[in-house]
């Protein structure tokens, strides 16, 4: 390994944060064909890494990639992790730790993602001192141990867990050290800190960057970025810090993110600094009341739900713009919040404080990859941590920014939420400049006109139409700011107001307001723009129905028979004496899982019977198991027995009512477990029965 030459910028970090810093080269070299955060390699290298001696390097690289292949275990290896600790008695690991609580053992259980067992026993101890555990996990080193008592339901357990992360954190001497850099040199040290060379980076580049960790470190920060793809949007939020989560759409329920009422527990607003979300035009929100709450935390940081919540999480919201910015910014139909979900109304727009243009940001490439020093990730990670809970700029930036007439209540808030997270980034303990106070107001005024300018072209009316934002500087001079991508294009700054009393006033339409809307090459453009309203989907009533399913007939699925009937219900009852055997238990699993699709159900009743020859322990088992999912759904199920029982209906709260003659036990066994409609029971050949739907 050849000799490391320090610049001047890494013999000043090295000599002010020794032991705090590692060689980004490093992680570079070992991040290819490992799924390791960047957080969890960094306290290797520091670990192992930490000298510039070209014998030392190599020895601390091969200690690390020995620890990787002794410690982390790969997905496919589980069952080989599992048969190292029952032969060797116990095996320290590298993996992402879960904890759960399950009803029916009336304990925590322990849950390793990559070593592949959700039934590891656990002392309080562990989940007490680090509550992530109970709340998205956490990277830990592991020692499982190996349970040799037969008798006891758990084969491995937890003997000691240590969090990847630093353990103590001293602000103060990372602020002493922050008095030795200038502001550029400090943002230097920042980029680095995350992988990147900021020599390669325009000063725009770099402000871009910094607002991307502007949720890290300012709490209730509602953050959104959209542009092309592989530019590293939902880096920072999976790797650079252990106190963010980043979330897949089909995880976006209210239980989940905010409160579960069934199990009356915080979701993860109240765990985990920053809640991002990947891919955020795939969000799919069912749940009206969802909306309602994100509306809510994201005004306040507060929300209600039988309690009154308060969290300080921050909203990060990155996707994928697939117009080019261009043709958006000169459409009189298409906007820069393209990508959004339809329940992401202007109310939801309102509350972003920033919007970071990704089409401006740099594809992931090698060339903008740094080989020099930068803080330890999760150094540099806690400092960001302490500054979200403890300091608050906010004061500090009110007394200094004097802004324009055309900035309203929202448009103060999110440009002084920004103004704070590129304070406590580039000055954690001082004053900027008055020049560079101004940059940073002028990016942050900037990053919410873009925002604003979205608004009003969606808008009918004149709401949102302030979108001139302007600041004032020192010397008392009013500078308007604006986005270079939309500066000179009239479809933006002037939009022609759509017709909110459609076809009244057509004949008085001037002809330039007909044709001004510019096509959009590879895009349909409708002739009639869509209301940027978000209307309701009005369904038409359904309709009793009295018929025959006959033997043999295919499409009667249980989504098919009751989802239309479901509309505004909360609770649905069904009456069933045959939930006992095997297969009719996965024919009620299976029908929950269709009456969940409605998005206002709330509890679900089942009452049954049971006779000498049922396994009452394992129907008990299956029970609780499905009460159990549906609980992290937020949706109550309860379990009644009438053993006297004969009929079969099912009851909704919405006054329909729907009897089968079968009950839900009306379909043929597959011939082939295998072939079709072994699984998808739209497919599956049925028995004879007659089907009565009604209102009740």
């Amino acid at each position: 390994m050849d000799q490391f030459d320090q610049d001047k910028l890494d013999q000043q970090l090295t000599a002010l944060f020794d032991g705090k810093v590692v060689r980004k080269d490093l992680l570079h070299r070992i991040k290819k064909g490992t799924n390791v955060p960047t957080f969890v390699l960094e306290f290797l290298l520091a670990r192992y890494c930490a000298s510039d001696e070209p014998e030392e390097i190599q020895a601390g690289m091969e200690a690390v990639l020995d620890t990787l292949n002794d410690n982390y275990v790969r997905p496919n290896e589980a069952n080989a992790a599992q048969s190292r600790v029952a032969t060797k008695g116990k095996h320290r690991f590298i993996d992402k730790v879960h904890v759960n609580y399950v009803e029916k053992d009336r304990r925590h259980w322990a849950a390793l993602e990559n070593f592949d067992s959700r039934r590891v026993a656990i002392s309080e101890k562990f989940y007490r001192d680090n509550e992530r555990l109970l709340q998205g996990g956490l990277w830990a080193e592991v020692t499982i141990g190996y349970n040799e008592i037969e008798d006891d339901d758990y084969a491995f357990f937890v003997e000691d867990l240590r969090p990847i992360q630093l353990s103590r954190f001293d602000f103060d001497r990372y602020c002493e050290g922050r008095e030795a850099f200038s502001r550029d040199d400090w943002m230097d040290v920042i980029l680095r800190s995350v992988g990147l060379e900021p020599t390669r980076l325009t000063k725009r580049v770099k402000f871009h960057f910094i607002a991307r960790l502007a949720p890290l470190i300012e709490p209730n920060f509602n953050f959104i970025e959209l542009g092309p793809r592989g530019t590293g949007k939902s880096y920072f939020y999976s790797e650079f810090s252990p106190y963010s989560t980043l979330i897949s759409g089909g995880q976006a329920t209210k239980a989940t993110l905010f409160y579960n009422v069934q199990r009356r527990k915080i979701g993860l607003v109240g765990y985990w600094d920053t809640v991002a979300f990947d891919e955020v035009g795939g969000i799919k929100i069912k749940d009206p009341d969802t909306i309602q709450i994100m509306k809510d935390f994201m005004a306040n940081g507060r929300f209600s739900r039988g309690v009154e919540v308060i969290a300080q999480a921050s909203m990060a919201y990155v996707g994928n713009l697939d117009l080019s910015v261009e043709q958006i910014v000169n459409s009189e139909v298409y906007d820069l919040f393209q990508p959004l979900p339809k329940e992401f109304d202007l109310a939801v727009q309102d509350r972003f404080a920033c919007y970071l243009p990704g089409w401006e940001m740099p594809k992931n490439s090698s060339e903008f990859l740094t080989g020099n020093y930068g803080f330890i990730t999760d150094y540099l990670a806690e400092a960001f941590h302490y500054q979200f809970k403890q300091t608050n700029r906010y004061e500090e930036v009110s007394s200094r920014v004097k802004l324009g007439d055309a900035v309203e209540g929202r448009d103060e808030k999110g440009i002084k939420k920004t103004l704070c997270a590129f304070l406590k980034i580039l000055h954690p303990n001082g004053k900027p400049s008055d020049e560079e106070f101004e940059e940073y107001v002028a990016y942050a005024v900037e990053s919410r006109r873009r925002v604003k300018e979205q608004m009003n072209k969606r808008k009918t009316d004149d709401e949102f139409s302030r979108i001139n934002l302007s600041y004032f500087t020192a010397s008392g001079k009013e500078v308007v700011v604006y986005c270079p991508e939309s500066k000179t294009a009239t479809a933006t700054q002037e939009p022609s107001r759509r017709n909110i009393h459609a076809g009244e006033e057509a004949d008085d339409t001037p002809a330039e307001t007909q044709t001004s809307t510019p096509m959009v090459p590879g895009v349909e453009v409708p002739t009639e723009p869509p209301s940027p309203a978000i209307e309701a989907e009005t369904k038409p009533e359904p309709e009793e129905q009295h018929f025959t399913i006959h033997y043999g007939d295919t499409g009667y699925s249980y989504e098919a028979l009751i989802l239309p009937y479901l509309q505004g219900a909360k609770q649905v009852e069904i009456e069933d004496p045959y939930i006992r055997a095997n297969h009719q238990i996965h024919n009620f699993v299976r029908f929950c899982e269709a009456v969940i699709k409605s998005p206002t159900i709330r509890k679900i009743v089942l009452t049954t019977s049971y006779d000498q020859d049922t396994d009452l322990k394992m129907l008990n088992e299956r029970f609780e198991e499905l009460k159990q999912s549906l609980l992290e759904l937020d949706i109550e199920l309860k379990i009644l027995v009438n053993e006297n029982m004969h009929d079969r209906e099912i009851r909704i709260d919405n006054g329909w009512m729907i009897k089968i003659g079968r009950g839900l036990d009306f379909y043929q066994k597959p011939d082939l477990w295998f072939g079709v409609g072994a699984h998808d029971l739209s497919m599956r050949r049925c028995l004879e029965t007659k089907v009565d739907i009604f209102r009740g």
